[in-house]
């Protein structure tokens, strides 16, 4: 019984389980800004391609 005690004090002493939550904080608002980034600039991006696509399709092939 006091092994599993001393585990269990050794685990909660340790930032080894603090550190890895923080990693996964930071990779998740990365994410999000991610996601964030490419739904504010995809509109802008396929009207961009929507108004690009007239003037490609009468240049002059080769």
């Amino acid at each position: 019984m006091t092994k599993l005690m001393t585990s269990l004090r050794d685990f909660a002493v340790s930032e080894d389980g603090p550190t890895a939550v923080e990693y996964a904080v930071v990779v998740a608002l990365i994410i999000i800004s991610c996601i964030a980034a490419i739904t504010a600039f995809g509109g802008a991006v396929a009207g961009w391609f929507t108004g690009a696509a007239p003037t490609v399709a009468g240049l002059p092939t080769s």
